[in-house]
């Protein structure tokens, strides 16, 4: 992986942590950043807060306390518009896909783009490339139910980069996928970040983890420790 360390973060947390009502906190005191073109994984087992924290960082939650800047501005002090922009930087593969039944593999993908107001014959090249770059170029014209558990996914993924997101968040992305597919998955996700997208990938696969030389983010308890990777 390549060494983004350096680079001004794009995501900083400081001090932050989250309790639901008046339950104890199940994030405490998360001091971190991620920069730029960078790749790691969040693991940690479950109960951790894994969820919680792609959600602070998805801006679908905000801290009860502590400090989250991205991009260099307070999100507490981001307007709505300003909090669209930014999310709009952020691709997310969730792991139960949220693909639309009634819609093909095509117009799943595209979606985002006709989200922005985009016209079909603007976005149809990008749709097409993309999905032949994930290995779905066969099956655009099919509904979802008809694909099997590994196209979902890369129907998810190619929906989640097809607005060129400066970064990426994957939530257990090769949860439900055989352990060949999976490694294909990661290695699509590697070529990812090579070509410049900062990317977190939750999960609990070590022995995929094991795989591929990268910073690790580990949660244990709501606290949460870093492993970089060696040079």
């Amino acid at each position: 992986m390549n060494d983004a360390r350096d680079a001004a973060p794009m995501i900083r947390f400081e001090h932050v942590g989250m309790r639901y009502g008046i339950g104890p906190e199940v994030l405490r005191d998360l001091t971190f950043a991620i920069a730029p073109c960078s790749f790691q994984f969040l693991t940690g087992p479950s109960g951790a807060g894994k969820s919680t924290l792609l959600k602070l960082i998805m801006l679908s939650l905000r801290p009860t306390r502590g400090l989250i800047k991205m991009y260099g501005s307070d999100v507490a002090r981001m307007s709505e518009s300003e909090l669209t922009m930014v999310r709009r930087k952020t691709g997310v593969v969730f792991q139960e896909f949220r693909l639309l039944d009634h819609l093909t593999t095509f117009e799943n993908v595209a979606l985002p783009m006709r989200v922005q107001g985009r016209s079909e014959a603007n976005y149809r090249p990008e749709v097409v490339e993309l999905l032949q770059w994930v290995g779905l170029g066969d099956r655009m014209h099919v509904l979802p139910p008809v694909l099997s558990g590994g196209e979902k996914q890369r129907a998810a993924i190619a929906r989640a980069l097809i607005a060129k997101p400066e970064f990426l968040i994957a939530d257990e992305p090769t949860g439900n996928v055989d352990p060949t597919l999976a490694r294909r998955l990661l290695r699509l996700f590697v070529e990812l970040h090579r070509l410049g997208t900062a990317i977190i990938i939750a999960t609990h696969d070590y022995s995929l983890m094991e795989q591929f030389q990268a910073r690790r983010m580990v949660l244990s308890e709501g606290r949460l420790s870093i492993d970089e990777p060696h040079p």
